[in-house]
């Protein structure tokens, strides 16, 4: 055998022992987005999109356009419009490629071999050797370690279902914001026009001497307050519609939309959601994060034990290739020739750590008390759902119930004092300063009014949030397990 050939074996064979232990288990990784996506279309009725390249970017911006050439942007037109185009959004759906590339990892062999070749000369001996060394615990461990990299991805795809209902339940909340702030606009400029007319005319009737200075200072006093009002008002209305182009998205000519100018009408009954607090309980993505994450700490506790007495433990295994040289007694006369014998061995090496200070029982008893400060909150998370269930329940029956009182009782009483008014007023029987006092009455019931059914509306939306999470206060804040448990 020449000396090239005897290299390259010594090269060779490490690298196909590699091999042999970095079996590829033919593991194909996807991006892990259907499954959110399905789920989040099952509950709100709504598209997603995770924008990864430009021909993807131009498509979402296309629906996002379309969405945005109607006159008024709707809530179910808004919720779209940021669950295709939320930045935000987009880097909770990038964790979840994050932990399907740390899934793909695990999969891989745990470590890379180490290969080493030796090549030298010690007197008239010649050796090549090649070593490979990988890590046996890693080895050992590896269905454990893949079981918590897949609770991994469950987790980011459960965290990027919850972030989609927070971003509706955000873009619907401020819908409604604006679209209130809009409408209490509206009925103060309708007040202020017929309070212009009023201040006119009664100019001109102290002009005439037909009416008191007092009382003509007191229609130019409301006006002046009204006209403050409706400023006011539309500053607010203004920065409530700003709040809704953040959590779209939108920017530049995507700001030009217009929301309605009044709310949506009471439904004529409620819903009778009785058994909300179970609803809560099988529904709630944080709750089933919470699970997730206690089934995580539960498997990297069996790999703790699993590392428990051998924090280290690597074998190498390999081929020695030795080349010596011999002197070979020639014939009478004749110098000795040198003959090359080779000499192939193999070689198996392990090396381990020996645990003299560090008996893992420190990591031990830190997993156990981890696991059990999961499981409590856990536990408290469950009375905390169904004591926001139930919470959620009383306030939209109860909001419903104000804006229909509202809406049936104290509006048309105060339209009934209104007209009175203004016939009495004609009839020279109720001063000017009574007219105005129930002028400036009926504003105030209508923009009550208008409250009662902006809280009506918020209190829906809180309720399907508190069914299925994603509301305020119904997140939680979940760390993803290490694969590799506690092997430090």
């Amino acid at each position: 055998m020449t000396r090239l050939a005897l290299t390259l074996l010594a090269i060779a064979s490490p690298l196909v022992l590699a091999g042999c232990l970095a079996r590829d288990d033919a593991f194909l990784p996807t991006d892990g987005i259907q499954p959110v996506a399905l789920r989040s279309e099952a509950i709100l009725g709504k598209r997603t999109a995770w924008v990864q390249n430009r021909q993807q970017a131009a498509a979402v911006d296309a629906q996002v356009r379309q969405l945005l050439n109607a006159k008024y942007v709707g809530a179910d037109a808004a919720v779209q419009i940021a669950l295709l185009n939320n930045k935000g959004l987009q880097a909770a759906y990038a964790d979840i490629g994050i932990s399907v590339a740390d899934l793909w990892q695990e999969s891989l062999p745990p470590l890379n071999p180490t290969i080493s070749l030796r090549y030298g000369t010690v007197d008239f001996t010649r050796t090549v050797e090649g070593l490979v060394v990988t890590n046996i615990v890693a080895l050992l461990t590896r269905e454990r370690r893949l079981a918590v990299a897949e609770r991994n991805v469950n987790a980011a795809q459960l965290q990027a279902v919850l972030a989609t209902l927070e971003v509706a339940s955000q873009t619907r909340r401020a819908w409604i914001e604006a679209v209130a702030a809009w409408e209490r606009v509206s009925y103060l400029a309708r007040a202020k026009v017929a309070a212009d007319a009023a201040a006119e005319l009664a100019t001109e009737l102290n002009r005439t001497g037909s009416m008191p200075k007092a009382d003509q200072a007191r229609e130019q006093v409301f006006y002046a307050e009204l006209t403050a009002d409706v400023a006011e008002a539309r500053m607010e209305a203004r920065l409530a519609k700003e709040r809704l182009v953040r959590v779209m998205g939108l920017y530049g000519r995507g700001i030009d939309f217009e929301v309605p100018n009044a709310l949506p009408r009471l439904p004529r009954s409620v819903q009778n959601r009785s058994g909300i607090e179970g609803e809560a309980l099988r529904n709630r993505v944080d709750l089933q994060i919470a699970r997730l994450q206690l089934e995580t700490l539960a498997r990297s506790y069996g790999l703790t034990k699993a590392t428990r007495f051998v924090s280290d433990l690597e074998l190498g295994a390999g081929v020695e290739i030795e080349e010596e040289i011999e002197e070979e007694e020639g014939e009478e006369g004749e110098e000795p020739k040198e003959v090359r014998k080779t000499n192939l061995s193999p070689t198996f090496e392990v090396g381990f750590t020996i645990p003299i200070f560090d008996s893992g029982q420190a990591r031990l008893r830190k997993a156990e008390f981890e696991y059990l400060r999961s499981a409590n909150l856990l536990a408290e998370r469950a009375v905390n759902v169904r004591s926001e269930a139930r919470s959620a329940y009383q306030a939209y029956r109860s909001s419903y119930d104000i804006a229909r009182h509202w809406q049936n009782s104290v509006l048309p009483l105060q339209r009934t004092l209104e007209e009175q008014a203004v016939l009495t007023y004609n009839g020279m029987i109720t001063s000017t300063f009574e007219l105005i006092t129930d002028t400036r009455e009926r504003i105030e019931a209508n923009v009550s009014a208008v409250e009662a059914r902006r809280a009506f509306w918020l209190a829906d939306e809180a309720l399907s949030s508190t069914v299925f999470g994603g509301g305020e206060g119904g997140g939680i804040e979940v760390e993803t397990a290490e694969a590799g448990g506690d092997e430090d």
